[in-house]
Formats: structure tokens, sequence, C-alpha cells
């Protein structure tokens, strides 16, 4: 018998371990050469693991395992025939007989003997002076409530109670369901905690705001909306936008498009921009590899080609890793404003938000703007305040202006029309 023992392949650089999140398959099923037969969880990335024969499969390892990587995870016998396609109907009745066992429970429980009532006395019934004075002052009789002190004798919690207006039952009494689910987290979210607490214990990290007028972006994208996308196959965004606000800025600044490694500060003569993306597995941050070279179109498709896959689960460690600067777009879920956490070892991060029409003063006259908050949190050992404010300004100018300060002053050659 040729048995193929599937061991854990690497992930990636600096990853020994994973966990098993989900198995695509059962032990015992037949399963074709590259078929998905799991979800492994890294500290980077959700991948899957194909099979790397034909056969039938043994599992070696439970859903929720920690496994090292090169362990032995699930063996694959080569030399089984694959089985008759009319197995899995055979078990269909298995499914349909599974709710009468279920029958007996319909059973009537005998009903539970009648409470012995309490012997009358002469306290049955009165209220304490404590509760005869809530029930004076809320109108009430002494009849419309029941006792439940010594004898029968209504206490003061029984008058607060009673006076309550009715609330379907015993106002401190719970009646909806009061169950719990524990849930393991993944290793992805884990690292994600350990990163972000580590983050606001080892950086110096501070936030500065501004607001940008985006009116002049969404003149761009209702006039050349129709035209962007059928010449360059991709919608024209915001991102597309504020990542060549955040490249020209950090061109600018370069200290704020820089890291710590020890005792020494790293400067990066390229813009490497992440983009943080809520997938299913939480938020990931795909990188935009020398961003500042990218046209409006090359930015839209990497950043649309990059969510795709992470929403299915398809991204890699190596398109999230090195990123030096990252934009995170809060506005979508509605945020107004934010303090976005630094995405280590980066030193700096933006935030964008929500676009509301707001009240502005411009040219001396009230008008009605689309405007936006932004944030910059920043690791205030290598940046100071002053570029830290001069590059969020540099950011405002470009979406204040894209075309005379992010086109070059010809909006159709900018948009590559």
């Amino acid at each position: 018998m040729s048995v193929l023992e599937m061991k854990v392949p690497s992930p990636g650089e600096s990853i020994t371990e994973v966990e098993i999140a989900t198995w695509l398959v059962k032990d015992g099923d037949y399963v074709e050469k590259d078929q998905p037969i799991a979800e492994v969880d890294s500290d980077k990335a959700t991948l899957e693991l194909p099979a790397e024969q034909s056969g039938i499969i043994t599992l070696k390892a439970e859903e929720g395992d920690v496994v090292q990587v090169g362990q032995v995870v699930c063996l694959i016998d080569m030399d089984a025939a694959k089985p008759e396609g009319a197995a899995p109907a055979a078990e269909a009745p298995k499914q349909e007989e599974a709710p009468k066992a279920a029958e007996p429970a319909k059973q009537e429980a005998p009903k539970p003997a009648a409470p012995v009532a309490a012997p009358q006395t002469y306290a049955t019934g009165a209220p304490s002076p404590a509760a005869k004075k809530i029930l004076d002052e809320k109108g009430m009789d002494a009849g419309q409530v029941t006792g439940t002190g010594r004898d029968g004798r209504i206490t003061k919690t029984d008058a607060e109670l009673a006076a309550v207006p009715a609330l379907g039952g015993n106002p401190l009494t719970a009646t909806g369901s009061r169950s719990t689910t524990t849930t393991k987290l993944s290793v992805l979210r884990r690292k994600i905690a350990q990163r972000l607490v580590s983050v606001k214990n080892e950086t110096a990290m501070l936030t500065t705001f501004n607001e940008v007028d985006m009116s002049e972006i969404f003149r761009l994208r209702k006039q050349y909306k129709e035209e962007f996308a059928q010449k360059h196959g991709v919608g024209l965004g915001f991102m597309s936008f504020f990542t060549k606000a955040v490249t020209r800025a950090l061109q600018m600044y370069p200290d704020v498009n820089a890291s710590i490694d020890g005792d020494f500060k790293v400067n990066y003569d390229f813009c490497d921009i992440s983009i943080a993306v809520s997938g299913p597995k939480g938020l990931m941050v795909p990188v935009l590899r020398n961003a500042e070279n990218m046209s409006f179109s090359a930015i839209e498709a990497n950043i649309k080609d990059l969510a795709t896959k992470v929403r299915d689960g398809k991204i890699t460690v190596d398109e999230m890793t090195g990123g030096t600067f990252t934009i995170t777009n809060g506005g979508t879920f509605g945020s107004m404003m934010s303090t976005p956490i630094i995405n280590p070892p980066q030193s700096a991060i933006l935030g964008m938000h929500n676009i509301i029409q707001r009240p502005v003063a411009v040219d001396g006259q009230v008008v009605i703007r689309p405007m936006m908050y932004v944030a910059m949190s920043y690791d205030h050992r290598i940046i100071d305040g002053k570029e830290s404010v001069g590059f969020l300004v540099a950011v405002k100018e470009g979406i204040d202006n894209p075309v005379g300060v992010l086109m070059g002053g010809d909006e159709r050659k900018g948009l590559g029309l």
C-alpha cells in the first residue's frame, strides 16, 4: 500500500506553527489531487491546504489543533480506488430518520404539584411601615400586592416591585435567553490582539487630526467615472486619490516613511502602502508595492485584486508583508472620527472616515461641502509634531486640490484618459 504523509508546508518566513481551522473533508473521504482539504490559520493569514495526491484520506489532527510546520496532519492512501458515485445517495435515508428519535421527548411532562398555601395570620397582606409609605406615594392599595415576607407580610421590596410599571413579569427576573457561547480565538485573531497591545505598550503613539474637502474628487469621479471604467476596466474610487496624496506626502516627509530597529532608524526610498481590508477572518493589510510609481488605474486595479483575495481567503503572506505606511478607511462602516493604531513595525497610519455634508467657510461665504475628517497616528519616538502635522497638511492639499497637486494641472492626462 502506497501511503503519502502530508505535512504542513511553511506559509512564509518566520512562521513555525499553524492552527487547523477547518477540515474541508471527513476522515475516510476520497480526495482528488489539488483538492482543498483544510483551512489553516497562521499568525498572518488563513491559507488552504490542497491534497498532494488522490486517494482515501486519514486525518491525524483535529480542528483547533496547533501543529508545527513540517508535522504530519493526514495520510493519503494512493492505492485506494475511487468509490462509486452512488455512495452518498445511500446515506440520505439516515438523515430523514433522524427526527424520529426526537419524538419521545414530546411526551407530556407530569404536572408539578400545587404549592401548599401558607397559613393566614394577622400579618398576611399587611404592609410594613416602609412598604406602606411607598404604596401611599404611588396611590396603590395593599390588596394589589402579594407579600413575600414572614406570614405573607408585604415588605419594602414587594412594594417597590409592585410600583414598577408592568414589564411582563418580575422586573428583576430575566425572561429571555441566558445562554453563552465560548469560541477559541483563531491564531490570526490572537496575533492581531498581541500586536495591537504591544503597539500601545511599546510606542509613543499620538494622533493628529485634520479635515479634507472632497468636492473636487466628487466632481472628477462623476465626470470621468464611465470613461475611466471603459478604458481601464476598474472604477475610479477614493483610495487611489488618498494613496497618491500619501505617497507624495511621504516623499516630502521621509521620517514618516521610516521604522525603528533597536537603536537605529530605517528610512525607505520606496512607498509600500498597506491597505486595510476587512475579511471574514478579521482585518488584513495587503501591500501595494512601490505605490509611488503607480497610476490611478494601477492603484485601483491592485487594490481590487488584493481585496478580492482577502475576502476569498486567497491572500498570501508575502502579499501582506513589508508595508512602510498604512491607510485604513473606517468611513465605509460609518465612522466619523477615530484614532487608528499603528501597524508595526511601521511608524504611522492614516485613518479615513465617513463623508458628511457640512457648512464650511469658503472665501468668506458659508457653503455646504462634502467633508471628511482624517486622522494620522504616529510614533513620536521618530516623528516629531512638526513632521506629523506637515505630513497631514500635505495629504489635505492633495485631496482638496487633486488636479493641481496630484495630476500636474491636467486631469485627463492624470487619469490616463
